[in-house]
């Protein structure tokens, strides 16, 4: 109860009245998607699950569906279950549906998911091997629908990310950005084909292709090598985003850290987000910054604490609850990538933040120009933010690593 009064707080702090809410929250060209892990008290009414949307979107198909993924796994009974059981009657009604997997995506992948993917009427599934492309993986998530509708978001298409992991994704309709995407797509399509029969894709941009960011609304994505025209770098543009904050910027990810993804002591230094933030900070902006606490591992958290020591810095780390069946191996963790800027900006995202995504993957970031949309990202933010489950980072202070693969043996009861 009291998480459902803070979160009610949040919603009437940043103008929205949970008693007036409507059954989607949306903008000229945007609606805010959103999933609530089950039972965390972090609902929000006046926001459509992403079930709902990508089934609408699915139903309403004539031609032709692309799909982009890092992995898939579902199970039966759950909302991801049903959304591709909408996958399989568009499909025997005749839509043409293309399905592109990142190849190294298949550790995480259920191939039963797979198989019930690749035997529907209509839809061609491919493995594409991103690092023979740009170096890094396949690690956007989205949908088009015939090329008048998409969606780009933290979902991954996986049942838990639509029932057990805070995401936040954008149902899009602005058509320049869902022509950008079609283009991408089908630039990762083809070069699928190249690869698979042992050809060499050559970049697109040997120069960088930097963003509009005067924009009121635009896609940047990653990496600028395999950007198609009309797609800025994603890796410039939120550097030079955050330069131009002069209040307050709020961030959400699952992790952050100025160091390229991986594990061991391979990872190499990656300054170019962290040296954007430290630069605000000196400029007297106020810095919010939730982490999930997969991030609390070394040496991440140390860069973390290094950050919160800061004037103007508050960093806070959330471990959302299990459920009572017990856990959930890789879920109960918030997921979104997100950042408001002043009130007045929203970046919403497939990246997390830290080298090898936004320089080497295939990730999409949409950016928003709009006071309403901004504002109701930043009340989801305030909504975790302000939860009993979210623990301010100190640097004198111990974060417990958690079992997100559940590998301990709970304690008897």
């Amino acid at each position: 109860m009291r998480q459902m009064l803070r979160s009610a707080l949040c919603l009437a702090l940043f103008g929205l009245s949970p008693l007036t809410a409507r059954a989607e929250f949306t903008v000229p060209g945007f609606e805010l998607v959103y999933t609530a892990p089950a039972g965390a008290g972090l609902e929000a009414p006046d926001l459509r699950s992403p079930s709902e949307v990508w089934s609408g979107m699915v139903d309403a198909a004539r031609s032709d569906i692309a799909i982009g993924a890092f992995y898939v796994n579902s199970r039966s009974g759950t909302a991801l279950d049903r959304v591709i059981g909408r996958l399989e009657a568009a499909g025997r009604r005749g839509v043409k549906i293309r399905f592109l997997m990142e190849e190294k995506g298949r550790f995480a992948a259920d191939e039963a998911t797979i198989a019930r993917l690749r035997a529907i009427p209509n839809l061609e599934f491919r493995f594409l091997d991103f690092g023979k492309l740009g170096g890094g993986i396949v690690h956007a998530k989205y949908l088009i629908v015939d090329k008048q509708v998409a969606y780009v978001g933290s979902q991954n298409f996986d049942w838990r990310s639509l029932e057990h992991i805070h995401e936040t994704g954008l149902k899009i309709t602005e058509p320049f950005i869902v022509s950008r995407l079609s283009a991408i797509f089908g630039l990762d399509w083809q070069a699928q084909a190249a690869i698979a029969s042992g050809r060499t894709v050559a970049p697109l941009n040997t120069t960088v292709k930097h963003a509009n960011l005067s924009g009121e609304a635009f896609l940047v994505a990653s990496p600028n090598a395999f950007n198609p025209p009309g797609v800025g770098d994603s890796e410039t543009a939120l550097p030079a985003l955050i330069g131009q904050a002069r209040s307050e910027v709020r961030i959400q990810l699952l992790d952050y850290v100025p160091l390229a993804f991986g594990d061991g002591k391979r990872r190499a230094y990656y300054a170019v987000i962290d040296n954007a933030i430290r630069a605000a900070l000196a400029r007297g902006v106020k810095v919010k910054l939730m982490v999930s606490d997969w991030n609390a591992v070394k040496p991440d958290i140390d860069y973390l604490k290094s950050l919160a020591v800061l004037p103007g810095m508050e960093v806070r780390i959330v471990t959302v609850p299990p459920v009572r069946e017990g856990c959930i191996p890789f879920a109960r963790v918030i997921h979104s990538k997100t950042m408001t800027i002043d009130g007045k900006l929203a970046w919403i995202g497939t990246s997390n933040w830290s080298g090898g995504y936004m320089d080497t993957s295939r990730n999409l970031e949409v950016v928003v120009r709009n006071a309403s949309l901004a504002g109701r990202v930043a009340a989801l933010h305030e909504a975790a933010w302000s939860s009993l489950m979210a623990r301010p980072v100190r640097a004198g202070e111990e974060y417990a690593v958690p079992d997100k693969a559940c590998l301990k043996t709970p304690p008897a009861r």
